[in-house]
């Protein structure tokens, strides 16, 4: 059985348990290979997981198929169509079966609650009559829901060849209350929409929260002095302070690939700069000078180099620089603005926000500014923010009017564009990586 921890429990192809052990592993033919936006999901059977209690087996089947239908690589299969309505880990599946049902990929299950949750899944390749996914994971009980979303990530990891992003996180600001009186607190929430918790008590403005990359160190805008000056938030104790005193403004923060540094804007006599300091203190290093408004930085996955949005040209472009400040080389030369930038977790790509004909768009191009694409338009769609797989970006999105804002995602190949459920309406939204 597998200690819950994401480092050892998805290892797959290694089996929990000596039964899980004993059925042949093997790529076999199904895997899905993504080519271009014509992709057509994997047809998949989910059924209920075994369970002394049924309902929990259902629970967290269905967390399963919810997180691989979002994902918009799979299509699992109504449950109420399969041959099967309760899943048999322990057994090797009557392939003929679920071949005459058209079925290709099966997934069985079981799961059960008590001291421990304990759950084993098996992933069958029908065609191939081969297993291709096996594991065993156990957790204490207030983690169900974590159990669901581990499976998933084994599911997608083996079958994609990519690494999964539902055991994940997402801080956002949680908006309530009139339009002309908002009330805008800080929030965390699993990436499904499920356990939300509120980090702030919405007396004062809080926006723009961005995650550390060891996920307990949060930093963001908080308007407790009437002027917005970037905070510290730490998740575990609930601890808050401010992170610098610079200029008579300073917002748009975001912590290094090692969550050393903190990159952030200072507005001071007219002008708006990049500066970057220590999350422990110290004084603050400027990164641009000059009377242009720069903004929004964000670092490589190395820490090499630093993305971020100026007008020095004359209207919002994207500019990229060392570090350590200096040389900036502007990348974004299509139609319109650009703002928001932020570069992938791989490190090869760059997602931003793009305003022109009249709309909004969410986009992604090379680091070098080639290459570029939009994924999806629509009115007020900004702030996009990446999954730690590179795979999958969340943005929020304004309709206009009376409503407020939602979170949206789509993939990076323009697919499987969706509302992401939230409590309130919410906006600037931060994905977490994959939590330990």
């Amino acid at each position: 059985m597998t200690l819950f921890n994401r480092r050892t429990a998805l290892k797959l192809g290694l089996a929990g348990g000596a039964l899980l052990a004993t059925a042949p592993m093997t790529l076999a033919q199904l895997r899905i290979v993504v080519e271009g936006a014509n992709f057509q999901p994997l047809p998949i059977a989910i059924p209920d997981f075994a369970s002394s209690d049924p309902a929990f087996g259902r629970e967290i089947a269905d967390i399963v198929r919810n997180n691989l239908r979002r994902s918009g690589l799979f299509l699992p299969l109504d449950p109420a169509s399969l041959p099967v309505a309760v899943g048999d880990v322990n057994a090797t599946p009557d392939f003929n079966v679920w071949r005459t049902a058209n079925v290709d990929g099966v997934v069985m299950g079981a799961v059960e609650r008590g001291g421990q949750i304990t759950a084993s899944v098996r992933v069958w390749d029908t065609q191939q009559a081969a297993q291709v996914v096996g594991n065993s994971y156990a957790t204490d009980p207030n983690s169900a829901r974590r159990i669901g979303h581990l499976v998933s990530d084994a599911i997608y990891s083996q079958l994609t060849g990519g690494t999964g992003y539902f055991d994940t996180r997402v801080l956002y600001v949680a908006e309530s209350g009139p339009k002309a009186n908002r009330v805008r607190r800080l929030a965390i929430m699993d990436q499904d929409g499920a356990n939300v918790s509120y980090l702030t008590d919405g007396q004062t403005m809080a926006l723009t929260p961005r995650f550390s990359p060891n996920g307990d160190l949060v930093t963001y805008m908080n308007f407790a002095e009437g002027n917005p000056q970037v905070y510290l938030l730490q998740l575990s104790t609930g601890r808050q302070q401010r992170l610098a005193n610079v200029g008579a403004m300073t917002f748009a923060p975001r912590f290094s690939p090692d969550g050393n540094t903190v990159a952030f804007s200072v507005e001071q006599g007219g002008a708006t700069n990049l500066y970057a300091v220590s999350t422990g203190g110290g004084q603050p290093l400027q990164l641009t000078s000059g009377a242009a408004i720069d903004t929004s930085p964000s670092y490589s996955p190395d820490g090499s180099r630093i993305i971020f949005e100026s007008d020095r040209g004359g209207s919002p472009q994207i500019y990229l620089m060392g570090a350590g400040g200096g040389n900036a080389q502007r990348i974004s030369f299509g139609q319109g603005s650009y703002s928001t930038p932020v570069w992938s977790p791989n490190g090869d790509l760059i997602a931003f926000t793009r305003q022109s004909g009249g709309q909004f768009h969410i986009g992604i191009m090379n680091p070098d500014g080639s290459g570029e694409r939009l994924l999806y338009s629509g009115y007020h769609a900004e702030g996009p923010t990446w999954a730690p797989n590179g795979r999958v970006i969340m943005f929020f999105q304004d309709p206009g009017g009376n409503d407020g804002p939602r979170l949206m995602s789509v993939d990076i190949w323009g697919r499987a564009a969706q509302t992401v459920p939230t409590e309130s309406y919410a906006s600037d939204p931060s994905w977490s990586g994959l939590r330990g």
